[in-house]
């Protein structure tokens, strides 16, 4: 990984409606940023449990760098941050952390927890995409426009205001 010189911010949410039970809808949104500028991308995973939808997300979102980066990595879930930071050990859903291994392999990696619901900008756009594309079973473009178009409003609303650093 040398010479790794693009910094990435992704935050990453996965949703399972009806979580665990027969017919779950489940879904995964990355939200990433590179230079101040935001792109949502999002799968729908049909059905999966919510630790394998956050899995994924962390996974898409490390999927759709084009070049090794480095990435701070931002997410709600624990069970990802404790279980790529080595904290936690793989039980279950091995092959869901095989993918993300594989994703993850050639960036460089700061791994964040953050408390879900907590009125983060990007955190909570991922989450309302992820819970919008699982609801209706399947990707709809205009969710994912929608995540980003709400955190860059929020970004230039706080660069307009002089704020130097954007909580985000």
């Amino acid at each position: 990984m040398t010479g790794t010189s693009k910094e990435v911010v992704i935050f990453c949410d996965g949703s399972s409606l009806g979580n665990g039970a027969a017919g779950a809808r489940a879904a995964a949104v990355a939200l990433l940023n590179f230079r101040d500028v935001w792109r949502a991308v999002g799968r729908y995973l049909g059905e999966a449990t919510n630790q394998q939808a956050e899995i994924a997300a962390a996974t898409l979102g490390l999927e759709t760098l084009k070049e090794p980066c480095r990435v701070h990595l931002i997410t709600d879930s624990r069970y990802v941050v404790e279980t790529m930071t080595g904290r936690f050990r793989r039980k279950a859903n091995l092959d869901w952390w095989q993918k993300l291994d594989e994703a993850a392999r050639q960036h460089r990696i700061r791994w964040e927890w953050t408390k879900g619901h907590a009125g983060r900008a990007a955190q909570e756009a991922v989450d309302g995409a992820a819970r919008r594309i699982a609801a209706l079973g399947r990707v709809d473009e205009s969710f994912l426009s929608e995540a980003a178009q709400a955190v860059n409003t929020v970004s230039a609303a706080q660069a307009n205001a002089g704020n130097d650093a954007v909580n985000l």
